[in-house]
């Protein structure tokens, strides 16, 4: 497969159920000594109509303050799903600890956030999860995974989670 992986992107959308893919995730660290995994959430950016509705009924520093909250509470979760993961699903002799994950959350097109992200840490996969979604859904919303394997440089490790 690849022999020297060194930086693995995990990409969470924070649903239940997404525990199968960041599994492949630390599976495929255990393989590399070195490892590192960077556990990546991407928060969609607000609408023009959104910001503006929310700017009607408060003022800019309100938002950016609530937006920051938001953000810290996202990251404690982050914190704590891998912690769970750690104590629950590894054993004394496996290779991963918390010292080999970093969290980061990001604003923007999901897919897009995706691969700059994965460009700037030059990960050598991504890894992800993809939910089923009924052929409509999929037309019109399409799948983030999807656009993420098809624009990508790198490669991607796409990892079936079940039904959204």
């Amino acid at each position: 497969m690849y022999h020297d992986v060194k930086k693995i992107l995990y990409v969470s959308d924070l649903d239940k159920g997404s525990r199968p893919a960041f599994r492949a995730a630390v599976s495929l660290c255990g393989h590399y000594s070195e490892a590192q995994i960077t556990y990546l959430h991407v928060i969609e950016s607000l609408t023009g109509t959104t910001r503006s509705l929310l700017s009607n009924m408060m003022e800019k520093d309100e938002l950016d303050d609530m937006l920051q909250k938001g953000i810290e509470a996202l990251s404690i979760k982050i914190r704590g799903r891998i912690e769970r993961f750690c104590a629950e699903e590894l054993e004394e002799h496996e290779v991963l600890s918390l010292k080999n994950i970093e969290a980061r959350i990001e604003e923007g097109t999901p897919w897009r956030k995706i691969l700059e992200v994965g460009d700037e840490m030059n990960a050598d996969v991504i890894v992800m999860g993809t939910r089923k979604h009924s052929a409509l859904g999929q037309a019109l919303m399409g799948s983030t995974a999807t656009k993420t394997l098809t624009h990508s440089k790198r490669p991607v490790l796409i990892v079936p989670l079940g039904i959204a």
